[in-house]
């Protein structure tokens, strides 16, 4: 997949990878592989600034555990990231509705 396509929906798919878990960055890049069937294979160099900035914004916390021996940093979303989220899947399913009204191939009169 293009990066340009990703432009403006990174904070989005973070977010969503995010949901209802706690998980630090290779996992977050991993599970964006996995729900993506392997489209999306973000480098760390884009993730990891962008979780960064979402934790300055108060979307993420973060905080150090020890996952499988080794130290790591974890992410979750906070309340102001799942009112973020709720508000990036509302517009997005408008954006589609719209977008796909116009690409959607159907043949208007």
């Amino acid at each position: 997949m293009k990066a340009d396509v990703l432009r403006g929906h990174l904070d989005a798919l973070l977010l969503a990878v995010l949901d209802g878990r706690k998980l630090h960055g290779y996992a977050i890049i991993e599970s964006l592989q996995l729900r993506s069937d392997g489209a999306l294979d973000l480098p760390t160099g884009t993730v990891y600034p962008a979780l960064r900035r979402l934790e300055r914004a108060g979307y993420l916390a973060s905080e150090w555990d020890v996952v499988s021996g080794r130290k790591r940093r974890t992410y979750k979303l906070t309340r102001s990231g799942q009112r973020a989220l709720a508000t990036e899947r509302q517009e997005w399913q408008e954006f589609t509705n719209v977008i796909g009204g116009v690409l959607g191939g159907q043949a208007w009169a």
